[in-house]
């Protein structure tokens, strides 16, 4: 669409203030309320603005994140932890939530993204505003949650490996369909929604129905094995999804029943998968790499395995989310679904060799940079 320079003075605005009205616009650019109107009336003509609110519409190729945001709290221990006592080591508190860490490493990819989530109306909640901004993502669609803002207490052990976690996710785990209402327009014209499986099953079901309305593609992370048990109920074909993107643990609890360390077991779960709507099924398996199933459209399951790409781990909290959040850019930017696994692999792989949750450096160039590095000869691929 081609916008005049005042036009596009206002979408600016809007973008960082969306509940201005016509007075307050007029007022920052030093013009008329009566001019501001006719602007605003050719930007809704023009699908620059949606709906009420002046909501402004959504970048070209923008993705919308649904999920959770929470301030995470890391121990790391300085040697092997010893239980049931103190271990010396250092603390760090940084903003966090899968579905926050996935918007802020899409938006740090360069993707334009938009994070949907609940936030208290505390210091965490202030913080994780700010630094999610900062990073490049848009949040003028969070919601204001009575709850306190959700925290994530992580303990690693001196290679990184987490030992125990507990979370409070009590802001995202009464999150209610009422409150997503508020984001139909920005969803509807989302070229790509990614859902986080910490949302509650009522509110899941009502995007995964509402995405298939408007035919927006989603990928679904289910997050954890307890998250992942209630995916089930909700995965059909009237429900189609892009790509689901469980661990095996989390795969058994799918499909529910154990699924073994092998690629023909895998394979044979995915297909399930696949007979219920979901078009990618891949597989995260840790230092074993990874496993893709891709549904074609002859009905048959390409199956492709992925090495781990080589890493000495620092701390591997966040590494599952880059990892999400690179695969939904590499699609995005045009790439096959194998290619764009390998892109999401060593995301996680340089996130893992980081100490930050989200690594401040990651760019497509530092990745496509390292995968060019890495040999691929060892890919196998079959159709299952």
């Amino acid at each position: 669409m081609s916008l005049t320079d005042r036009e596009r003075d206002i979408v600016d605005l809007l973008r960082a203030q969306p509940l201005l009205d016509a007075a307050a616009l007029a007022e920052r650019l030093g013009s008329t309320k009566a001019a501001v109107s006719v602007h605003l009336s050719n930007l809704t003509r023009k699908g620059a603005i949606l709906g009420r609110g002046y909501i402004v519409r959504p970048d070209a190729h923008s993705v919308v994140v649904v999920g959770g945001a929470n301030m995470d709290i890391k121990a790391h221990s300085n040697h092997p932890i010893e239980l049931h006592t103190s271990n010396p080591g250092v603390a760090m508190s940084t903003p966090g939530g899968v579905g926050r860490n996935i918007a802020e490493n899409l938006a740090r990819l360069g993707s334009p993204t938009h994070l949907v989530a609940p936030v208290g109306g505390d210091s965490f909640g202030d913080e994780i505003v700010a630094a999610t901004r900062a990073a490049g993502v848009v949040v003028d669609h969070l919601i204001a949650s009575d709850d306190p803002t959700g925290t994530y207490l992580a303990v690693l052990d001196a290679s990184g490996e987490l030992v125990v976690a507990v979370s409070n996710m009590r802001a995202t785990d009464r999150l209610t369909v009422r409150q997503l209402m508020g984001s139909r327009d920005l969803l509807s014209h989302a070229t790509l929604l990614v859902l986080d499986g910490n949302i509650p099953e009522a509110p899941a079901a009502w995007l995964l129905d509402f995405a298939a309305a408007v035919e927006v593609p989603v990928v679904l992370d289910p997050v954890s094995v307890a998250k992942a048990r209630p995916l089930a109920a909700l995965l059909s074909p009237q429900r189609p999804v892009l790509a689901l993107t469980p661990n095996l643990d989390e795969l058994s609890a799918i499909v529910g029943e154990p699924v073994a360390q092998t690629r023909v077991a895998i394979a044979r779960a995915a297909r399930r998968l696949h007979d219920v709507g979901v078009r990618n099924v891949w597989v995260r398996r840790g230092t074993r790499g990874s496993l893709l199933s891709s549904l074609g459209d002859s009905g048959r399951a390409t199956v492709v395995t992925l090495p781990a790409p080589p890493v000495t781990a620092v701390d591997v909290t966040g590494a599952g989310d880059a990892m999400t959040a690179a695969f939904v850019h590499a699609l995005m930017r045009g790439d096959s679904a194998v290619d764009a696994a390998r892109f999401g692999q060593m995301a996680a792989a340089l996130t893992v060799a980081s100490p930050e949750t989200v690594r401040p450096d990651l760019t497509p160039r530092l990745i496509d940079a390292e995968l060019r590095k890495a040999t691929t000869h060892s890919d196998t691929k079959e159709n299952a």
